[in-house]
């Protein structure tokens, strides 16, 4: 990355890896001309140390302008010898994600393990449809493939294709197909994704020696992992690039608008390509002539990807509208189900309160004195 030249302002550009707090851990870029042409010359330049722990200027902090992990932002006034500075500006973003709240992605690395816990598709499909809807690329790398035999690989490659997916086996452990997986992180902004135990942490540490996170346990009772990261940061990749990193990112939520979720589907999208469902509006449950319900593997995960995304909805319209009849009561066993029940419609099913009834007696005394 090469910064611009705000030599002649005392400013620097650089980018956010890490918030903690109200302080921001900023990467410069390279030193600009002027300091580059001072060093070519054999010149006394100001020392230019790669981070600094930053503060946000109170301007924008008037105008609501957060500043987020992957931000490219305006330093000034940096104080080399404490390693301080404070961020000015925030540059336009090309991306935004909510949750992790992290600017500036280029793709989404999903590892999922095919033993040690066990793949299970429907958790798979639950990741792939929540990356796939950020509008990023999406890697996949299935990490633990000295535990399964080459057919069993083939035959798990062969599934996922059917998916759309074109999936990078590797193994940690062994350091198998490791390097090819960084080639595709090289001079990009990814974040790395999936469930508890199956070796993201690892992986980062094997890309990034100067990471060392810390790496859990798979728990034997629930074959699962225990999330280990804490806060969201950005690492330097050797490469180049940078990789974050995602706490209690192990079970997302299906919060989606209900007709856009079926072109998170790559399957479903082909179909559409080639042809258009009789109506516009079109869910792809049982409506006449729908181009998209048939029997594609995944087409009952959609179904109850669905259900769920439509709950989720109308749990939002009922909070935004107080004056509804209807209230969420619980949520069944059943994957991605809600359960309403009608709103009690008048205050005359309201107990009363002993303050109440005992205030309406002192009046009724005062009254008949």
């Amino acid at each position: 990355m090469t910064g611009e030249n705000f030599a002649g302002t005392g400013q620097l550009l650089g980018t956010v890896l890490a918030v903690q707090a109200n302080f921001y851990q900023v990467q410069l870029d390279e030193e600009d001309g002027e300091m580059r042409e001072m060093r070519e010359q054999d010149l006394p330049y100001p020392p230019h140390p790669s981070l600094l722990l930053c503060t946000r200027r109170t301007r924008l902090k008037k105008i609501g302008q957060q500043v987020m992990v992957g931000d490219r932002v305006v330093v000034e006034e940096p104080d080399w010898a404490g390693g301080r500075g404070a961020i000015a500006d925030v540059l336009p973003r090309h991306s935004e994600l909510d949750r992790p709240a992290i600017a500036n992605v280029n793709q989404i690395l999903l590892v999922f393990a095919v033993a040690d816990p066990p793949l299970e598709p429907y958790q798979l499909s639950r990741f792939l449809i929540k990356a796939e809807s950020t509008g990023l690329d999406v890697l996949l790398c299935l990490n633990k493939s000295d535990l399964i035999s080459e057919p069993e690989q083939q035959k798990v490659s062969d599934r996922l294709l059917g998916w759309g997916y074109q999936p990078i086996f590797i193994s940690v452990k062994d350091g198998i197909n490791t390097d090819q997986a960084s080639r595709y992180l090289s001079n990009k902004i990814t974040v790395i994704a999936g469930p508890s135990g199956v070796g993201k942490s690892s992986l980062i540490n094997t890309l990034i020696d100067s990471a060392k996170l810390r790496v859990g346990e798979v728990s034997g009772k629930l074959a699962r992992g225990r999330h280990t990261t804490r806060h969201i940061e950005l690492f330097e990749l050797p490469s180049g690039g940078l990789l974050a990193d995602t706490p209690g990112f192990n079970q997302p939520d299906m919060d989606c608008i209900p007709e856009e979720l079926i072109h998170y589907f790559p399957e479903a999208r082909k179909r559409l390509a080639v042809a258009s469902c009789r109506f516009s509006d079109c869910l792809h449950r049982d409506e006449p002539e729908c181009v998209v319900r048939g029997d594609w593997e995944r087409y009952e995960h959609y179904l109850e990807f669905l259900d769920a995304a439509i709950a989720h909805q109308t749990q939002l319209h009922q909070q935004a509208d107080p004056e509804s009849t209807l209230k969420l009561k619980s949520k069944s066993k059943g994957k991605g189900q809600s359960q309403y029940e009608p709103k009690l419609e008048s205050k005359k099913y309201r107990r009363i309160s002993r303050k109440t009834q005992l205030q309406d007696l002192q009046e009724l005394y005062r009254d008949e004195e």
